[in-house]
């Protein structure tokens, strides 16, 4: 038995409050970390105010969680005693149906999120299937790196899937958190690259960032005259937009791709589709290989988020200032 020490919210909404829990012996094939940084995520912030309705109580939130790996169960071998890994949104899977077979790890209906019924990354320690500890490469800030693993794989993951390529035009809707790491990443990918937002304070910001356009989302003159011209949209916003705008300026076969959890339904006429054979989509994070994947490209390219760095013990004011939206663009938790 080992004691943790975090942040939990004791029910919906509640500020953090130092918070214990009792860990068991470590079993096979699982790993405990050391939490040295955490960042934080607009999702941590759904969960404590429940938003999804599957929040558990204590919640410890936390899930772009970086650390030094602690101790290893049996069977372990990838990694050891020592080694700096991230954990991202999940924690578990059970690696043998047809589904983490085939590679998709992250959509086992087995799974297990870090922070739905398992206690995160706001604390001192945290156990996960090592499988979902993935080692970060030799060059990557550790202390900017942990919003990778939720908000970049979140945004890296449907370049691949969805087969995005080089010569690509592609608009990026909402330049926040996951927003300004897809324009980071489209840019190294070689797409030309275009920034929908509604702060046009941050024109310039956006193409130090990789944008080559800076559209403003408030101008629906600017938006009719891109009919027909992407190739791909990703919207990272988690609030209803215009979809009908976005997906006209959609070029032949072009894919608006949603990863912001919108909780109204989205209005798609399906004519809008039919012509030009578009199609709506969507993708949430990735497996452990895209984690990989993923981690390889920043390393070769750069590639770290912007952040704001808390000390852990001032989680609720790190919150605030998330939920103030005036952060740019990742608020970061340093143990």
């Amino acid at each position: 038995m080992s004691t943790v020490k975090a942040w939990a919210a004791m029910k919906a909404g509640d500020e953090l409050k130092p918070f214990e829990y009792e860990l068991d012996a470590l079993s096979a094939g699982e790993v405990d970390v050391k939490v040295t940084s955490c960042g934080i995520c607009h999702s941590d912030v759904s969960m404590i105010e429940n938003e999804w309705r599957n929040a558990q109580y204590p919640l410890v939130p936390g899930h772009e969680i970086i650390g030094t790996v602690e101790s290893v169960g049996d069977g372990v071998t990838h990694i050891k005693p020592g080694d700096t890994v991230g954990i991202g949104w999940m924690s578990g899977s059970c690696l043998s149906c047809q589904t983490c077979m085939s590679g998709s790890q992250h959509h086992c209906r087995n799974s297990q999120a870090t922070i739905v019924g398992h206690h995160g990354g706001f604390a001192d320690k945290v156990r996960a299937q090592a499988a979902w500890a993935i080692k970060l490469p030799d060059g990557l800030d550790a202390l900017k790196a942990g919003p990778l693993f939720c908000g970049g794989v979140t945004v890296f993951t449907p370049i691949v899937d969805y087969g995005i390529q080089p010569t690509d035009k592609v608009g990026v809707i909402g330049i926040g958190g996951l927003g300004h790491l897809a324009v980071k990443f489209l840019a190294a990918w070689g797409c030309e690259v275009t920034a929908f937002t509604t702060s046009m304070d941050k024109e310039a910001e956006l193409k130090e960032l990789g944008a080559h356009k800076v559209v403003n989302t408030r101008d629906e003159g600017a938006l009719k005259a891109l009919r027909g011209t992407y190739d791909a949209v990703i919207s990272t916003v988690n609030v209803d937009l215009p979809w009908g705008q976005y997906i006209g300026a959609l070029a032949p076969r072009g894919r608006l791709i949603t990863v912001g959890m919108v909780m109204k339904p989205m209005e798609v006429r399906a004519g809008q589709l039919i012509t030009g054979q578009k199609a709506v989509g969507g993708s949430d994070t990735g497996s452990p290989a895209m984690i990989t994947k993923m981690l390889e490209f920043c390393a070769r390219h750069d590639i770290l988020p912007e952040t704001e760095v808390f000390a852990m013990d001032d989680v609720n004011d790190a919150l605030a200032r998330l939920k103030s939206g005036k952060a740019r663009y990742r608020v970061v938790l340093e143990a």
